[in-house]
């Protein structure tokens, strides 16, 4: 240690600043993508239609666009407090800093960035993740954080999380964050039928399917409620307490799912009491509504000699 003029080697490589993970980043551009290209063949859509045309697709991207996101977001469960802590092991030496802790459906995320950021001769900017996915292992991932020497701060909370803690904190994070994620992914699922079938002439099965989603989306934010009944640990950071709450991604799921819920209902609503509205709303002719009640194929009702003669009769007479 003498290498270090006395300063234990913490963090050797450079800090990072906390930000957007990558698979957020790739999802939220890939949904901008899809919304710009449409916008781009937005103008040559005719008539009043180009606009419901623009709700739907717009309020269809931002469903599946959060349904997705908020998988790799860790803002479900969120808390910050400026303190002065200590920061080193043995030592006495304290720093103003401030300390955040997200916890998402497969992890926690620590933050802690002094201010101001440069003391005790060093730059104190950490960003720190710990998981707890089925093919990753929390408790090593704690391990090798105290092999690196990290800040008291950051090590105090990543330990409240672990199997071990008596908090009991890691058991009910882990099963809540597993379901909401499964159910959000079926979510998704409906929601790309849901589309298909809105694009058909079957909108009552397309606003069902919407039900649906809706109805997954809300389970999964329930189940991460879920973890409100157990008892959360005090959090004492140095002369602070550390208070976390529901953070943007659970009312943001909320959302979308009382969302999906009243469109879902509208379709189905619509379908029954106004259904030339609703035809106008999704761009559809009469003749696919008309093949759809009556069974005629759409090739039947287009055809010149049905509109002039009328149907043709399929019927045989046998006569002996």
């Amino acid at each position: 240690m003498t290498a270090w003029d006395g300063v234990l080697p913490f963090y050797p490589q450079p800090r990072h600043a906390a930000g957007f993970s990558v698979p957020l980043i790739i999802v939220i551009l890939v949904f901008l993508s899809l919304a710009a290209s449409f916008l781009l063949i937005l103008p040559g859509i005719r008539g009043h239609s180009r606009w419901f045309w623009l709700v739907r697709v717009l309020l269809s991207l931002f469903i599946g666009a959060e349904i997705v996101a908020v998988h790799f977001s860790g803002d479900w469960f969120v808390g910050g407090v400026w303190t002065n802590t200590s920061y080193k092991a043995f030592s006495t030496a304290r720093v103003q800093a401030h300390v955040g802790l997200h916890v998402g459906l497969v992890g926690i995320n620590i933050t802690l960035r002094g201010t101001p950021v440069q003391q005790l001769n060093e730059t104190i900017d950490y960003n720190e993740r710990f998981t707890w996915r089925l093919d990753e292992d929390y408790t090593k991932e704690y391990v090798a954080a105290l092999e690196k020497g990290l800040p008291d701060p950051v090590l105090y909370l990543a330990e409240k999380f672990t199997p071990s803690s008596p908090c009991g904190l890691y058991h009910q994070y882990h099963l809540a964050g597993h379901y909401a994620a499964a159910t959000l992914w079926v979510a998704f699922c409906f929601w790309i039928i849901s589309n298909a079938l809105l694009s058909m002439p079957a909108p009552l099965y397309g606003g069902l399917a919407l039900l649906i989603t809706s109805a997954f989306t809300l389970f999964a934010v329930f189940a991460f409620a879920s973890v409100s009944s157990v008892p959360l640990c005090q959090f004492r950071l140095g002369s602070a307490a550390l208070t976390p709450h529901y953070g943007p991604s659970f009312w943001v799921t909320l959302a979308t799912g009382i969302l999906s819920l009243l469109l879902g209902g509208a379709v189905v609503t619509l379908h029954y009491t106004r259904p030339s509205a609703l035809r106008s709303f999704l761009d559809q002719s009469i003749k696919d509504y008309s093949s759809q009640g009556t069974g005629n194929s759409p090739f039947i009702l287009n055809n010149p000699l049905h509109k002039q003669f009328g149907a043709p009769d399929l019927s045989i007479t046998t006569k002996l």
